[in-house]
């Protein structure tokens, strides 16, 4: 195993709690911490992140079914392999993202890059955690700056995040790094804008959350572009928000997906 730079837990600035998720399957509290133990254990860098990040760092309280791990991208396949060593079943169920570890009928996710593979999990992540409490135990969870951009793609129909985007920057927009941010969502600068944006009309008495340099320069590329012809190539980056509900438009419009070609206007 290569070795890591990211800091150890008790440098790691601590986010005291405000709230825990409730879990869908409270019988499955006991895989989660024997879980979390293990993983420790490993020595593999790992994040808790998705519901239990949320609840720590806004204190909303809502169901959740599994836990979300980060890893880097390059250590996912050291932790499935760790777990079935120890006799737990294991799927990769998308090798550009996301495999899973399953004891039972319980599991949680082995996440380490954005559902379309674009942006893996990097030592940058581990580097900007937080430490926190989860099931009795010491635990490193995703920075905000982070938990931002890991939320910004997920908008299925059955499954958006946009309010936790919202929710996350109205909590903690003092500790998000804003160019950090930018950094992440470069080439999705629009994204990163429909959110912003978003959250000036859920919280109209709180724009000055978001910094007005940040903004400007949104807007600047937004009026540069807009002077742009269109580009020539037909594309559906709603592939990467979802695959399932912008199916059609690569299957039967002739748009490229997020890898491939489409058609020429």
């Amino acid at each position: 195993m290569l070795p890591t730079d990211a800091p150890g837990p008790d440098s790691l600035p601590i986010v005291d709690a405000k709230a825990e998720p409730i879990l869908a399957h409270p019988e499955a509290e006991g895989f989660y911490a024997e879980a979390l133990r293990s993983l420790t254990a490993s020595g593999i860098p790992f994040l808790l992140a998705g519901t239990f990040a949320v609840s720590a760092y806004t204190g909303i309280v809502r169901e959740t079914k599994d836990l979300d791990i980060f890893c880097k991208a390059g250590d996912w396949p050291r932790i499935l392999a760790y777990f079935q060593e120890q006799g737990y079943r294991v799927e990769i169920e998308d090798e550009r993202w996301l495999g899973k570890v399953f004891k039972d009928d319980h599991f949680f996710d082995v996440i380490f890059a954005s559902p379309s593979g674009s942006t893996p999990v990097t030592e940058a992540w581990l580097e900007h955690a937080r430490q926190t409490e989860a099931f009795g135990l010491p635990i490193r969870i995703v920075g905000p700056t982070e938990l931002v951009f890991s939320k910004s793609f997920i908008q299925l129909r059955h499954r958006y995040d946009g309010a936790d985007v919202a929710h996350v920057l109205l909590k903690t927009h003092a500790e998000i790094d804003w160019k950090r941010l930018l950094a992440y969502l470069e080439v999705h600068w629009e994204l990163l804008l429909v959110h912003l944006l978003g959250f000036r009309w859920i919280y109209p008495t709180e724009r000055d959350h978001v910094p007005a340099w940040l903004l400007d320069e949104l807007l600047d590329r937004l009026a540069k572009q807009r002077a742009l012809p269109p580009p020539q190539m037909k594309i559906c980056r709603g592939r990467m928000l979802s695959r399932v509900d912008y199916e059609i438009d690569v299957r039967e419009w002739g748009f490229a997906d997020v890898g491939g070609e489409g058609d020429w206007r």
